[in-house]
């Protein structure tokens, strides 16, 4: 009789940080995984696809969620002391001049995923040195306070909403092909 393999659904803690942030790194990185994991195998062409009445496209959403991580990690958990340098990855404002997502069309998978790859590094290696106090301390911003601990949550929040919306774009857009 062969032994079965059960999944493990454990939160670990990523190693070289206080064990309570390195939870909800964890965290971050499973929502990521999540993410990719939806777009695996996503032809080309299903990137720049966008839905009827203005919807936003796949290529759009990923900058889009690339964008926002870095604005949170930049202004409210570093509180603008990062190399204003971080933000070259970025050509385009991520809104346009009417609020909607600035449309963003023609960046590979691969260009998409390494910029989503460079905030994340950059967002691992600032929790990282953060202490349990520093990550709990509230950033006063003229319009809200904010802890980094709650970043967190409302980036993997973010992230999720938009990868539920990436799967229904991607469904419909692999759909129109027959």
């Amino acid at each position: 009789m062969s032994e079965v393999v059960k999944r493990q659904l454990i939160i670990e803690p990523l190693p070289g940080c206080e064990p309570e942030i390195g939870r909800m790194l964890w965290m971050m990185e499973d929502a990521r995984r999540r993410t990719l994991k939806t777009l695996d195998g996503i032809e080309p062409q299903t990137l720049d696809w966008q839905p009827p009445a203005n919807g936003n496209s796949i290529g759009t959403l990923l900058y889009h969620i690339a964008a926002i991580e870095m604005d949170w990690l930049a202004v409210e958990v570093m509180e603008n002391r990062l190399d204003k340098s971080v933000w070259d990855i970025f050509s385009v404002d991520v809104r346009d001049t009417n609020g909607r997502l600035t449309v963003v069309s023609g960046v590979s998978l691969e260009a998409h995923y390494q910029r989503l790859d460079a905030v994340r590094a950059l967002l691992l290696d600032c929790y990282k040195a953060l202490s349990v106090d520093d990550f709990r301390r509230p950033r006063r911003l003229p319009d809200y306070d904010v802890s980094p601990e709650e970043v967190l949550h409302h980036l993997m929040q973010h992230e999720a909403e938009h990868r539920g919306e990436m799967a229904t774009i991607r469904t419909l857009a692999e759909a129109e092909k027959f």
